[in-house]
């Protein structure tokens, strides 16, 4: 039997063409899921490890001030654990080491970058403020730096509050101190401050147990680039490493500073 005849050369340049393009886009599409499936988000550095270990060991330090002043003040707590003087010297010394946590990260640069941040109020803190007290919960109404405005009110309260109960503090521990009006008067303003710092501490909590992401930067150091654009728009983190911070779970972000 004769051979069958060749194909024309058009034909073969079309099939050719068509076979080729198909396999392009089968690799651009197999390339382009795999990416949008693979590809792990974009983390920054928010935190580096002195911060976060500054920041935990003076939250537990405040933690056991409010829970030894529960079972100080409250009867049904009192009766519960027992053992009053163990009570009493746990909370007079975890009120005198507080300050210590944020003494020793003045040695780190980067928690003094963030103290800079926190003592400065702006415009837009203003305008973040103004947001929240009317609820207005969009992201463009409430810029923010690095620490937005209730941060920034809430490290003030807190360490302003902080300096007054130990000093409050001291006064009703050392007796030969003062006079009796002073420890009086210095009893009465730690009780009520004490209060008032446990109200606020209990809403920073809250806040914090609303948003995983913020938890998730202290927990780690790092936090999502969107979550970071969404909630910080004003806040650029540092291009280049850290020589400070531990690697990261993720690639660094790179923003202008």
């Amino acid at each position: 039997m004769p051979p069958l005849p060749d194909q024309p050369e058009t034909e073969k340049t079309e099939a050719g063409t068509a076979s080729g393009a198909g396999t392009a886009t089968g690799t651009a599409a197999g390339t382009k899921t795999a990416t949008a499936i693979g590809r792990p988000a974009v983390r920054v550095r928010r935190f580096t490890r002195a911060e976060r270990w500054v920041h935990r060991a003076t939250a537990a330090l405040m933690g056991l001030c409010i829970l030894t002043a529960g079972c100080l003040y409250l009867p049904s707590l009192a009766e519960l654990v027992g053992r009053r003087a163990l009570v009493v010297t746990v909370h007079e010394w975890s009120g005198l080491l507080l300050p210590a946590p944020f003494l020793l990260g003045l040695a780190s640069r980067a928690f003094r970058s963030d103290l800079r941040f926190l003592g400065r109020f702006g415009p837009h803190d203003r305008r973040w403020l103004r947001a929240a007290l009317r609820r207005d919960h969009r992201p463009s109404a409430r810029p923010a730096g690095k620490f937005n405005a209730g941060q920034k009110l809430y490290a003030a309260y807190a360490a302003g509050a902080v300096l007054v109960m130990l000093g409050t503090g001291l006064l009703m521990w050392f007796t030969g101190l003062a006079p009796l009006v002073w420890r009086t008067g210095a009893t009465f303003v730690h009780d009520w401050l004490a209060l008032a710092l446990g109200a606020v501490v209990c809403g920073h909590i809250g806040m914090a147990l609303s948003d995983p992401e913020a938890r998730r930067g202290l927990r780690t150091g790092t936090v999502d680039r969107r979550w970071a654009a969404r909630e910080h728009p004003l806040w650029r983190p540092p291009a280049g490493p850290d020589p400070e911070a531990e690697p990261g779970p993720g690639p660094q972000g790179v923003e202008p500073t």
